[in-house]
């Protein structure tokens, strides 16, 4: 017989073994994007409240606004594990948020 001695001397990992190792981190993950979106979320609808206030033209606290609704449906997805649609959407919010800065 030409085959290997050695075949079957590697442990074997189950995958509930693997899988646990990566729960700490999916779950941190989630309270990052959660807390993320909701601390953009607030400090966007706070820049709307002091714009709207102002002589800012319209555009300017609508864009805030959106840009928070953004972040907050981001934070949701984030706090349901959907951790990577919520890291591009708190993306986009946060680039809505700038663009309406560019009008004041």
């Amino acid at each position: 017989m030409s085959g290997r001695t050695d075949s079957d001397t590697e442990p074997v990992i189950s995958e509930a073994e693997d899988l646990a190792d990566h729960v700490p981190d999916a779950r941190r993950a989630r309270w990052i994007a959660s807390g993320t979106g909701a601390l953009l979320c607030l400090a966007g609808l706070a820049a709307a409240l002091l714009r709207l206030t102002g002589s800012a033209p319209a555009l300017v606290p609508a864009a805030y606004g959106f840009g928070a609704a953004v972040c907050a449906v981001a934070a949701f997805l984030g706090s349901r594990g959907r951790t990577r649609r919520a890291l591009w959407l708190l993306i986009a919010g946060t680039m809505i948020m700038a663009f309406g800065d560019q009008f004041d």
